[in-house]
């Protein structure tokens, strides 16, 4: 089993237990700062090992995120 098999298997889980309210789900404003910051570190050639680490984390959450709530779309239209 591969990474994106984990994810989507774990998105649907998830948008199981309480569709609507995956659907609701947003970053808080503290998280979309860090992650601009972040992203902007990186376009300029300044980001340390330890925040693109960050970074990758927040991304990999981010398609977590995007997976179940597609997934959620899709028990709602069900």
């Amino acid at each position: 089993m591969n990474v994106a098999e984990i994810f989507d298997d774990v998105a649907e889980a998830l948008a199981i237990m309480d569709p609507k309210r995956i659907l609701e789900l947003r970053p808080s404003e503290k998280m979309v700062g860090r992650v601009e910051a972040l992203v902007e570190k990186k376009k300029e050639g300044n980001i340390s090992e330890d925040e693109a680490t960050e970074l990758e984390h927040y991304l990999a959450l981010d398609l977590l995120i995007n997976l179940t709530k597609a997934r959620a779309h899709r028990l709602l239209a069900a």
